[in-house]
């Protein structure tokens, strides 16, 4: 996976979801809200510090979360 910058989690900042940049604006609201069908600029409008690319990097972030395996350990 490529290097996301601008993904960050905290434990004291939205109780240690992946947020943008350390605010808290998480990967699932932004992905939610492009699931809903705002457009960029609607998002933009909405949280004016955010960066187009903060949007783009939220949307890589969960496209590999949603393909990473979890294996189940196996018993002793």
């Amino acid at each position: 996976m490529q290097n996301l910058t601008r993904i960050t989690r905290n434990p004291e900042v939205m109780g240690g979801k992946p947020c943008i940049r350390g605010m808290r604006i998480t990967v699932g609201t932004i992905v939610g809200l492009m699931a809903s069908g705002h457009s960029n600029s609607d998002i933009l409008k909405a949280y004016p510090y955010l960066e187009e690319a903060d949007i783009y990097e939220a949307l890589a972030y969960a496209a590999w979360r949603v393909e990473e395996i979890e294996v189940p350990l196996k018993s002793a």
